[in-house]
């Protein structure tokens, strides 16, 4: 099986300069549906790293995260790949849904948007159970124990495909997406060891059905103009 961690084009969040203004579900920018309108193209008739490759990527699975940057991220890869978008709410980022308060109250989580809200947007989304008409998130922040609980029951579920011929591409986040490696990796928890990914970056891992692990390349955004590098 072939994994393709993508993350999510340019956010109104990670284009701040007061991070006082961040939003809980920030939507992506101008820039970022440039992003992921080239981001798709790439996807569909692209070359990939690899000798005498074929145009395209293949992907056979398409899975994004429930935050609004990552939903709106997926729509033209969506498109591109003639692929509907699932919904892993797994595969949120780190923390989930909340903002900074300030004191006293501090970190308040938010519920996320509801399954109503998101198929009147998306309605060629595939949405789990877990999505309700009260939102997916509906509770505090989550702690680094938390998101590396996700990201070790993600690894697991993707391992169990791994004698598979399939091409998986998950829409995610950065903060998950270094957990997700991490895990992958079977590399010790903590913050000694990250990896970085930018706006609507590809990385690429193979597994093997006899637990082997090939890491093709990481963070790639070699699809974009410098100017549309964040």
């Amino acid at each position: 099986m072939k994994l393709y961690i993508i993350r999510h084009a340019q956010s109104t969040n990670n284009a701040l300069t007061n991070q006082e203004d961040r939003g809980c579900d920030p939507p992506l920018t101008d820039l970022g549906w440039c992003q992921a309108e080239l981001l798709a193209q790439h996807l569909a008739a692209g070359t990939q790293r690899e000798p005498a490759a074929e145009p395209g990527y293949n992907i056979t699975h398409l899975y994004c995260s429930p935050m609004w940057r990552a939903l709106q991220t997926a729509r033209p890869v969506g498109q591109a790949l003639g692929l509907a978008p699932q919904v892993w709410i797994d595969i949120h980022e780190w923390g989930g849904i909340y903002l900074d308060h300030g004191e006293p109250e501090g970190f308040v989580g938010h519920p996320g948007r509801t399954r109503p809200e998101i198929l009147a947007e998306f309605p060629d989304y595939v949405l789990p159970e877990g999505m309700t008409e009260q939102g997916w998130w509906n509770r505090g922040v989550e702690d680094v124990a938390g998101c590396i609980a996700r990201a070790v029951h993600v690894a697991k579920a993707l391992r169990e495909r791994a004698e598979s011929e399939e091409r998986i591409a998950i829409m995610s986040h950065a903060g998950f997406a270094a957990k997700l490696v991490q895990t992958l990796l079977n590399q010790l928890p903590g913050n000694d060891v990250f990896y970085h990914y930018r706006n609507a970056s590809i990385s690429r891992i193979d597994l093997d059905s006899d637990g082997v692990l090939h890491i093709r390349y990481l963070n790639r955004v070699d699809h974009l103009p410098p100017a549309l590098i964040t």
